[in-house]
């Protein structure tokens, strides 16, 4: 499994892209897309609803569980991917490409997040 070395991640199992006009994408990682195995249900949170850092901001529902979607920074949602609302499947073929969640325009960012060696060191993979 390959972290892809320009995002951040957090403890959390999400990743983000930097700012691009102060806009970042969210996604979760390949290792927790594996953990939580076929994705068949996705709730993200809708545009223009304000998510902070580390608290739910939704959740994703496998056939082993329902999980929590945390928001890895502060922000408003700016854009959901409607293509994982209507093709789940989609965080577990391409968690870095097509299966991102959403876009946030970052108001604030903590400060414990990971670059891709310190996540692959926490997570284990």
């Amino acid at each position: 499994m390959s972290n892809p070395q320009q995002l951040r991640y957090s403890k959390e199992h999400e990743w983000l892209t930097a700012a691009e006009n102060g806009v970042s994408t969210v996604g979760i990682t390949e290792y927790a897309a594996n953990a939580l195995g076929d994705v068949v249900y996705a709730q993200l949170p809708e545009v223009g609803d304000t998510v902070t850092a580390g608290e739910t901001c939704g959740e994703l529902e496998s056939t082993k569980s329902v999980s929590d979607l945390y928001a890895p920074v502060t922000g408003e949602v700016t854009e959901t991917n409607q293509d994982v609302v209507d093709d789940p499947s989609l965080v577990n073929s391409a968690p870095f490409e097509g299966g991102w969640l959403f876009k946030v325009r970052v108001t604030e960012e903590p400060e414990d997040l990971l670059t891709a060696e310190e996540y692959t060191t926490f997570s284990g993979n």
